[in-house]
Formats: structure tokens, C-alpha cells, sequence
């Protein structure tokens, strides 16, 4: 994969706090956060990812010009490309470090094999992403990649770099330390590129980025630099790359002993009484023979349920997703069982899609029939997968932490 460094513009500093103007994806901005955002600074970057205009669009570009000229963004002298290392703590009060770097990757369509996409998309989204870079002539967010790399060479180039004084240090509103170095020197940039020359790109997150920037590169095929893509890269090989799995819950008015019914039809299930017992026996179990929760209303029991023997064999889908717990579950009891279309499914209507642990566990006591808890997902699935050409259900993964917008923004016209 072909690398190059960013010429970036970057916030200037010495004009804003960096906490005052960063923003998560916009993605999982809603209503409510985005005016929260709004009234934190007149400078923040949702006025650009998700401006509150009639027409979002002029808006962001005038804004962004506006800021430019105001010197509020700044250029950075020397081309760069940026390490991040973002250290949070999981539910069970342990420290994560996770490490990467953003600078801009070959785009590549997806039958070259060189990015691999894992996830569907949806139309709206996109034709949204490609009217905002239009307008701006920019890239304000990064694509999610994941690089395999065992050697660990940039991480070891990279240590040097953490004895400096950052160029950013900022925690964000999920209280995730996000600290970013600036390398520019040659060298260090030549390490990096030879280090993915051979690489193969997994889209982690942003899929709906990257075939926006796929449609961009197209529009404009005498633009060099729209031929690249604005690209957070972190190593498979790094333990502090943890996948989150996205739990399913059911909203359309179902009897609870009708679904324990029709879920026994293809999974043995063990009932347990502690919450703590049940997560841990999922991810246990999960490990020999596909294994999902469950959790029903006006029921305080927790069902760990395992897939019967063969039970995944009559669902028609390639090999390699009949092995995923997703794809039976979507199969064999969400549709086949439950009824559900699978446009209900892809628009998330009488059901919804949850990465919080916490927020899946209340939904049946806010009235939701049932909520299915899934395993943690396996990078080696998602890899294999993803290496046939096929694609996992829409939001089987959800990588945590969220990238910060406002870090960094990789102008389309030099």
C-alpha cells in the first residue's frame, strides 16, 4: 500500500483550546451533542462535519475558509504524518493503550484486494460525505485501517517520539486520553511507508468514507491529490487493538417464552443467575462452538446459548459466515424465527443495534422484548472473511476508541 505523508491543516493553538473545538465521528453525533458541540466553541469541527445550516454544505465551506483566513486553522509547515496514542480504561477499570498514526493511503478499489471492506453500506450516507467534500474540498475525518504487522517496527520507531512534549495531549468527552506526535522527519516517513508497502488494508470503520472518497477520486480524475485518503492505521498484531461486538435488541412487541421457544430449536442453553458469570461464560464458550446471550423481559434469568451441532447448516450463505454468530443469528432468528425482514434488519426498524454494554442490559427494562448480548469479535474472522470478498452484517464491530475529528485536515488542493 502506497503511503504518503499529509500536508495538513491543524488547529492553531495558540487561538483555541484543542478541547473546546475536537468532536467524535459524525456519525455518533446526535441532536442533542451536536448543540452541546455548537456551544462549546464558534470554532468547533462539527460546524464543518455537521453543520446546523439549511444548507450544511455552503455553510461548512464558507465557515472553513472563514477560519482559514481568521488563521483559527493553520497550515503545517513540512508534510507529516501523525502518531496517536489513545489510553482509556475497559468496564473492568483496566488501563488500554492503543497506538496508530494518520497520514494518507493509496486509494484502491476493492477488487485490487489492497483495502478490504468488511461491512455494508448505505447509499444516504455517502452522497451526504461526497456533497460535504464537494463543497469543502477536504477531508475533516480519518478511514479506520488495520495493518498486520508482527515485526512491530513503527511502534518500536515510534518510542522516541513519546519522550517528547506532544503536539496535542486532549481528553475527550468519554474521558480517552488522545496524545498526537508530529513525524516529519524523512527517515522515520520512509520506515513507515516500507513498513505497508506490501500491507493489505482491512477497513475497520468509515466505509462510508472511504467509497465516498473512491466516488471523489473519480469525480475528479485530474485532481493528484484525491487519488489519496486521509487514513488512521493500527497494527493487528498490537494486543491493545480490542473489536467490541454491537448487541442486538429486539423492539417489536414479542412474547419473551415465545423467543426462548423458537431459540431452542437451534442452540442448547444454560440458564444462569449472575450477570458477571454469564459475560464471562459467553466469551469461554465462544471459543469452542459459536455462542450468543440472551436476556428477556420480566425474566431474571440469563440464557447463554450454544449453537446445536450443525444447526448452521442449512442457512444459505457462502462457508465462511455460516461460522459467524452474527450471520446465525440474523439467519436463523431474527429472520427465520422472529420475522424480521431484512430491510428491517439493514434500517434497524423494530430492532436496534447497541455497542453499549450497559445500555443493552437496561433495554428490557425500557420495555424492549429481548436483547441478544454477542461475543467479543474475532480479528482472525473478520481478516478471513474479509480475504473471500464477502462482508459481515451491518455493525458487527465496533472498534473503541472513536477517532477525534479536528486533529488533523487533509486539504484536497495541494
Amino acid at each position: 500500500m502506497e503511503i504518503l505523508p499529509i500536508k495538513a491543516i491543524v488547529y492553531n493553538q495558540d487561538k483555541v483550546n484543542i478541547k473546546d473545538v475536537i468532536a467524535p465521528p459524525y456519525d455518533v453525533i446526535d441532536k442533542n451533542y451536536q448543540n452541546n458541540l455548537y456551544e462549546r466553541s464558534a470554532y468547533n469541527i462539527v460546524r464543518l462535519i455537521l453543520s446546523k445550516a439549511l444548507d450544511p454544505y455552503k455553510d461548512a465551506k464558507e465557515s472553513f475558509n472563514t477560519w482559514q483566513s481568521e488563521e483559527i486553522l493553520t497550515n503545517l509547515k513540512e508534510p507529516a504524518i501523525f502518531y496517536i496514542v489513545q489510553k482509556y480504561k475497559n468496564e473492568k477499570g483496566k488501563l488500554i493503550t492503543r497506538k496508530g498514526f494518520i497520514a494518507r493511503n493509496k486509494i484502491e478499489d476493492f477488487s485490487t484486494k489492497k483495502v478490504l471492506p468488511h461491512e455494508y453500506t448505505m447509499s444516504g450516507p455517502k452522497k451526504d460525505r461526497l456533497d460535504l467534500v464537494e463543497a469543502t474540498g477536504a477531508f475533516f475525518s480519518q478511514i479506520f485501517m488495520v495493518y498486520d504487522d508482527k515485526t512491530m517496527k513503527i511502534e518500536k520507531m515510534a518510542q522516541k517520539y513519546l519522550t517528547q512534549k506532544p503536539f496535542i495531549d486532549v481528553k475527550d468527552d468519554l474521558d480517552v486520553q488522545n496524545l498526537v506526535y508530529i513525524i516529519d522527519n524523512k527517515d522515520d516517513i520512509k520506515l513507515i511507508q516500507e513498513t505497508l508497502k506490501d500491507k493489505t488494508l482491512l477497513i475497520a470503520d468509515g466505509h462510508h468514507r472511504y467509497e465516498t472518497s473512491m466516488n471523489y477520486s473519480k469525480l475528479h480524475p485530474d485532481n493528484n491529490a484525491a487519488k489519496y485518503v486521509m487514513s488512521y492505521f493500527t497494527n493487528a498484531s498490537d494486543d491493545n487493538l480490542i473489536i467490541y461486538p454491537t448487541h442486538r435488541i429486539i423492539e417489536k412487541n414479542i412474547d419473551e417464552k415465545e423467543i426462548l421457544k423458537k431459540v431452542e430449536k437451534y442452540y442448547n442453553i444454560e440458564t444462569l443467575t449472575s450477570k458477571d458469570e454469564f459475560l464471562e461464560k459467553i466469551e469461554l464458550e465462544n471459543q469452542k462452538q459459536i455462542t450468543t446471550g440472551l436476556i428477556l423481559k420480566n425474566d431474571d434469568n440469563f440464557y447463554v446459548l450454544k449453537l446445536k451441532k450443525d444447526a448452521n447448516k442449512t442457512i444459505d450463505t457462502p462457508e465462511v459466515l455460516k461460522n459467524l454468530d452474527l450471520v446465525v443469528l440474523h439467519e436463523l432468528i431474527l429472520k427465520k424465527e422472529l420475522g424480521y425482514s431484512q430491510d428491517e434488519l439493514m434500517t434497524q426498524n423494530g430492532i436496534k443495534y447497541e455497542k453499549k454494554e450497559n445500555v443493552a442490559f437496561n433495554s428490557i427494562k425500557e420495555g424492549a422484548s429481548a436483547c441478544f448480548i454477542m461475543a467479543y469479535p474475532k480479528m482472525k474472522d473478520i481478516l478471513e472473511i474479509s480475504n473471500q470478498g464477502f462482508r459481515m452484517p451491518q455493525k458487527s464491530t465496533y472498534f473503541y476508541p472513536k477517532l477525534l475529528s479536528g486533529i488533523v485536515i487533509n486539504p484536497l488542493n495541494r
